[in-house]
């Protein structure tokens, strides 16, 4: 087990549920080294015996799926941090847990520059027809006319941003130059009637909702038809956000006209006979007018300084400051 500990007497210990490599644990050990009441642990060991051991007098746990047995053990913790976007996961046993005790979830969002990039890649990838044509390349097709697949113009679109987050908001930068129509629902998503008249104004939809109890299954059938036949869909969120059945059959009727999805539906897909895996229950793969993207818009994931936000966390409790960044609304889910 490797620690950097402080000589005073009250120090705040940050325990690391699982085995950052050395890279990541020099860069944080180096951002937090201005701070003389700090330890960070980082066991040799992650099975959960070891960790329970070690848990009962930190303030601070980072990771992903602590078990309930841990936080019942860590009883001295004030703040959780899950370093990745996304805490749909850990809202329930949060909930639980904070009824007898204060214990501040945050949730990162350092990836959401990368994400929105992504997200950028995949909607220029459906307006450009960059797919297609570059299969079309590796066959030998050279410059297939407009009939075949022509682009699409932005500044003839509006873009909806359902969901005015992080990533949202990073994509609005990038994308303002291409056209100046755009609309925006920020928080009454799950209102039909805002969602409804929201969805009839816009013909190109950029999901990236928080996805909660609300939520789930936020995009049906009757959503999806309001986009129209000339309808662009990305979906940055989580595949659950969207109905499936009703994604696949608006997609292979062209009642909307494309969309390129990074999430997905079932992340422990079954290999097929020639062991390939899909991680959806509809053949979206043998359709023309998708962009299929394996959940990936948050790489690099090597990119240490996406862990600036984590330091930031540390160093503002060690400090005395309660004003942490991202802090999780359990009522909301997000």
């Amino acid at each position: 087990m490797s620690t950097v500990q402080s000589n005073i007497e009250n120090v705040i210990k940050v325990l690391f549920i699982w085995k950052p490599e050395d890279r990541l644990k020099n860069y944080l050990q180096a951002g937090l080294s201005n701070l003389t009441n700090i330890e960070l642990i980082f066991p040799d060991e992650i099975e959960e015996e070891k960790l329970l051991k070690l848990c009962s007098d930190v303030q601070i746990i980072v990771g992903w799926r602590p078990t309930r047995k841990l936080l019942e053990k860590a009883v001295k913790l004030k703040i959780f941090i899950n370093p990745g976007a996304g805490v749909q996961h850990l809202v329930s046993l949060f909930k639980e847990i904070t009824r007898t005790r204060n214990i501040t979830l945050i949730n990162g969002h350092s990836n959401a520059y990368f994400t929105a990039q992504h997200g950028v890649a995949l909607l220029l990838s459906l307006t450009n027809k960059l797919i297609p044509h570059h299969i079309w390349m590796k066959e030998g097709k050279w410059r297939l006319g407009d009939e075949e697949a022509k682009s699409i113009p932005l500044k003839y679109r509006k873009i909806g941003f359902l969901g005015y987050g992080h990533v949202n908001r990073q994509i609005y930068e990038m994308v303002k130059g291409f056209t100046e129509n755009f609309q925006f629902l920020r928080n009454n998503y799950s209102g039909t009637h805002e969602l409804h008249e929201f969805l009839k104004q816009i013909d190109i939809l950029i999901c990236a909702v928080p996805f909660t109890t609300k939520t789930r299954n936020l995009l049906k059938m009757e959503e999806l038809t309001l986009l129209g036949e000339s309808g662009i869909l990305i979906n940055l969120s989580r595949g659950e956000i969207i109905n499936e059945k009703d994604l696949y059959e608006a997609l292979e009727n062209k009642l909307i006209e494309s969309a390129a999805i990074d999430v997905w539906y079932d992340y422990h897909p079954i290999p097929d006979e020639d062991n390939r895996k899909y991680p959806f229950h509809f053949p979206f793969h043998e359709l023309d007018n998708i962009v299929l993207s394996p959940h990936r818009a948050a790489s690099p994931f090597d990119d240490l300084m996406r862990w600036d936000e984590v330091i930031e966390n540390i160093s503002r409790f060690a400090e005395g400051d309660d004003k942490f960044l991202n802090t999780v609304d359990l009522e909301k889910e997000y």
